[in-house]
């Protein structure tokens, strides 16, 4: 997992590569099955200190992998959270070990749907089980052990990413000294469901989905996987966004009475859908998004999301963005509000951003600002133990 910094900015962590971790050690997972073996992948930003106190995990949303920050050999496309990591940046790796992985389930290196089963020697594809966010913690938790962390100075994500911060703090209290929940959810409402059950539809009934087996058939379900992104990408800018961006402008400045592309806005989510086919696995995006759906640690406590969060240790900070309709702040204060009631340390910043739920990933100097000077205490509160 090495950095080179040469012919990049000074703020980027420059060149990475990839690693990838093998746990042999059987992983029960919630839904009864037992992945014998599994695989991570993985990058780390930084160096980690002589007592492995300053580690940072970065945990990634429903379309993420490990790639977050710098360059991979070949590709001009920084990781996705680039804007945040690097020296100088919020999560300063001047400062913290940043390690970002890809987890189980996904399609990005890790064991997954695409991925060989080691008992057939054929992809998982379908037979691979359903995954939880808990399922996702114990796996890191594994991680953090092979990587000789004993506890996190903080764990950090957006969206889904924030999820598995939170059942972090809730399930590993003593492992976690500061959590950073972007964007988020105590869990899905009814119409976060509909909008996942409909992507699901939409990708199972393309004819190429064969029940999941495309792979063996050399077959991609583009069809259905491009309809998902659209539906999903549409819930992730706002109204504002999309007005300001697009507006009903007519790409050839007239209308031509017929089904085709004739605004921008179905142009740029065409183009979306039509990009995303290209790195992204229909299988993979079934279980990201019930992972999403079965979110829920209250649901353990009686529904209480305020005893859910009675035992956790870790200094909070809570992050929300004024446009997000698909999380929106009122989720976020009910995080907020379940941790003071229990009089834990939580702070909450409710970002002004026309972007939508995606304002998680793009450059804001307010977001910005919370996040370095959150860290920054935080680092303070811990060199002060």
């Amino acid at each position: 997992m090495s950095t080179e910094k040469g012919g990049y900015a000074s703020d980027s962590v420059g060149l990475v590569e990839p690693q990838t971790i093998q746990f042999d050690e059987p992983l029960e997972l919630a839904c009864g099955r037992t992945l014998p073996s599994y695989q991570l992948v993985v990058e780390t930003y930084g160096k980690l200190n002589a007592d492995k106190s300053n580690a940072l995990l970065v945990c990634h949303a429903l379309s993420g992998d490990h790639h977050a920050a710098g360059f991979h050999a070949g590709d001009e496309r920084p990781g996705w959270w680039d804007q945040h990591i690097g020296p100088g940046k919020p999560m300063d790796t001047d400062k913290y070990f940043v390690v970002s992985l890809n987890n189980i389930g996904g399609c990005a290196g890790s064991t997954g749907p695409t991925t060989l089963n080691s008992e057939t020697g054929k992809p998982w594809g379908p037979d691979f089980p359903i995954v939880t966010v808990g399922d996702w913690v114990r796996t890191q938790v594994r991680l953090a052990d092979r990587l000789g962390i004993g506890r996190w100075a903080a764990i950090v994500g957006g969206s889904l990413g924030a999820m598995q911060a939170l059942q972090w703090s809730i399930d590993f209290p003593d492992r976690v000294a500061s959590a950073l929940i972007i964007a988020a959810a105590p869990k899905l409402s009814a119409q976060n469901i509909a909008f996942n059950e409909i992507a699901r539809r939409a990708i199972m009934s393309d004819p190429q989905f064969a029940q999941g087996r495309y792979a063996e058939q050399s077959a991609v379900p583009r069809h259905g996987l491009m309809l998902a992104r659209m539906l999903g990408h549409i819930t992730y800018i706002s109204d504002d966004m999309m007005r300001e961006r697009f507006g009903r402008e007519l790409r050839e400045g007239k209308v031509n009475f017929g089904f085709d592309v004739e605004f921008q806005i179905e142009s740029y989510l065409r183009h979306q859908g039509e990009t995303f086919v290209d790195r992204f696995d229909a299988n993979t995006y079934l279980l990201m998004t019930k992972a999403l759906d079965y979110f829920d640690p209250a649901d353990q406590h009686n529904g209480e999301l305020r005893q859910a969060l009675s035992g956790v240790a870790a200094r909070f900070l809570v992050i929300s963005f004024t446009s997000d309709w698909r999380f929106s702040p009122q989720r976020s204060r009910e995080i907020v509000a379940a941790l003071h009631q229990n009089r834990k340390s939580a702070s909450y910043a409710e970002i002004e951003s026309p972007d939508g739920h995606d304002a998680f990933l793009l450059p804001n100097q307010q977001y910005e600002t919370c996040l370095r000077s959150f860290l920054q205490q935080q680092q303070t509160a811990g060199a002060a133990l």
